[in-house]
């Protein structure tokens, strides 16, 4: 018995022997892949980070447009492709056409204080180019291939910190149901503003925010502040070498025509604006309540310190926005309006994306007049030499309503109408630059204006997330000048414009958009 106990032992730890040796020789067992997982916590399109409890989206879309019809026909809009836009002749582009990506990450982390958000967008655009006059005759001007960041910021315990659209915005921007770019009637951040904010949730989709936003991280910066004496004399030497000077008054007369009625004498920034909202963001729509305060900091009075500088003043606006949903027409249509009032603080009415100052030609009935003109600057505040800032004053309203036929077609009509006006003595500032360079005999000088926009638009949906639009608007500048005057040749020769006898005349334009876009 000794002896087969003996054996079965030993046969035992030979099997195991012979065991190791063999699993010495395999291969070592990979570890687990770690596989993707669907976070459900933040709605669809989110997914984990693998190793992670963060959770990411990536999303975007790419747009393809043609307009039609000069693109708003204001000669200096900010688009480069519109930069002849309203000459109306044969430098002017009948047709343009942009080519859009963009491309956005979300990535949300739940913790004890609440969500940890961050978010950033990249926009990748080409735009086609324009036709520009030079002394020489004309010369393309090729189009360009442009990158931006609308958006790059963190939220965190009810802080928003980095660059987002403004908390003065409502959520539609400046298309309450689509249409271009310069609807007035309210703001548009749409490209983005750096600040601090924070909200606050009272509940029952009750919020109320308020941030410090930096004025000069605008796409088109601060608002014009003009100092109307800031115009110098020009000098140059002609073709038989004899030296050949403009006044002043002449070149001031010269900008003015083109919507510039100062030289631009903003100071460097003092102070952020100071932006407060309050929003109900319910079932039936959404109100929504803001105000802002705007520091208008100068420079000199002229090209030194020792000219000296008017005060700051501070410029504010406020704005009202409702939303009405699920209207009885139909469902998923809407009801968008809004409304605003700025003194010094015109941006938030005429908005970043609309152009600051313009100018368009159009034929005319008047006998011995060549052509009719029409023109107009916004700024936030005039002054001259020893005064103070003349702040300028705004209003404006605008609206849509989006009716769906089917889940695939749907219609809107939307409009905007604003007006701006200068104190009586920014006007008198205003107006002296006029009269010294084209008389008061012929024409009355007046640089208030009101501008509307109407338009209407389908959209076809064939499939999920691609989309077919139509959208056409008329704009209409109602300018305050009357009467003719006698202009040079240079100061319309962008416009290959020759030196004659204007109209001073209101203005209209059509335009066309077509677009196609894919969201995914």
């Amino acid at each position: 018995m000794k002896t087969v106990k003996s054996l079965i032992l030993g046969s035992a730890a030979a099997l195991l022997a012979v065991g190791a040796a063999q699993a010495a020789d395999l291969p070592i067992k990979a570890k687990a892949v770690e596989y993707v997982k669907v976070c459900s916590l933040y709605g669809a399109g989110f997914y984990y980070i693998p190793g992670t409890d963060t959770c990411i989206k990536l999303g975007g879309y790419l747009r393809a447009d043609v307009i039609l019809g000069g693109a708003n026909d204001y000669g200096f809009n900010n688009s480069q492709a519109t930069a002849n836009g309203g000459s109306n002749n044969r430098l002017t582009n009948y047709y343009y056409s942009r080519a859009r990506t963009v491309l956005n990450i979300d990535t949300r982390t739940a913790t004890e204080y609440g969500v940890v958000r961050t978010y950033a967008d990249m926009i990748f655009s080409y735009d086609t180019g324009n036709i520009t006059n030079t002394s020489t005759g004309s010369a393309f001007a090729a189009g360009g291939t442009t990158l931006g960041v609308y958006n790059a910021f963190i939220q965190f315990a009810g802080f928003t910190l980095g660059r987002s659209v403004s908390i003065f915005d409502t959520p539609w921007q400046s298309y309450p149901a689509g249409g271009p770019d310069t609807i007035p009637g309210g703001s548009n951040h749409v490209t983005g503003i750096n600040q601090i904010a924070y909200t606050a949730d009272f509940g029952q989709g009750i919020t109320g925010s308020l941030a410090l936003e930096n004025p000069d991280s605008q796409s088109n910066g601060n608002g014009n502040l003009w100092n109307v004496n800031g115009f110098a004399g020009t000098g140059s030497v002609n073709a038989a070498g004899v030296i050949t000077t403009t006044p002043a008054a002449t070149v001031a007369g010269n900008a003015l025509i083109n919507g510039q009625y100062g030289t631009n004498a903003l100071g460097g920034t003092r102070s952020p604006d100071i932006v407060g909202a309050l929003r109900v963001d319910q079932a039936w729509g959404l109100f929504q309540l803001s105000a802002a305060a705007h520091d208008i900091h100068p420079a000199y009075y002229g090209g030194s310190e020792v000219t000296g500088h008017p005060s700051d003043k501070w410029g504010w606006a406020v704005q009202a926005a409702l939303s009405i949903k699920n209207i009885p027409t139909g469902p998923g249509d809407s009801i968008n309006l809004q409304a605003v009032y700025t003194d010094g603080m015109t941006r938030e009415n005429f908005q970043v994306l609309f152009p600051q100052q313009f100018v368009m030609f159009s034929g005319t009935g008047v006998a011995g007049a060549y052509q009719s003109v029409g023109f107009a600057g916004i700024s936030d505040g005039v002054f001259g030499a020893g005064g103070s800032i003349e702040t300028t004053k705004s209003w404006g309203f605008r609206g849509g309503y989006t009716h769906n036929w089917n889940p695939n077609w749907a219609t809107a009509i939307y409009g905007g109408y604003a007006g701006l006006s200068y104190t009586s003595n920014a006007k008198a500032l205003i107006c002296a630059n006029f009269v010294a360079a084209y008389g008061a005999a012929t024409a009355t000088c007046n640089p208030d204006f009101n501008f509307g926009v109407v338009g209407i638009n389908t959209v076809w949906t064939p499939v999920k997330n691609l989309a077919f639009t139509a959208d056409l608007s008329w704009s209409r500048l109602d300018q305050k000048y009357t009467g003719t005057i006698a202009v040079p040749a240079s100061s319309y020769s962008t416009f290959a414009k020759p030196a004659a006898t204007y109209e001073l005349k209101d203005q209209n334009s059509l335009t066309l958009m077509l677009r196609a876009q894919r969201t995914f």
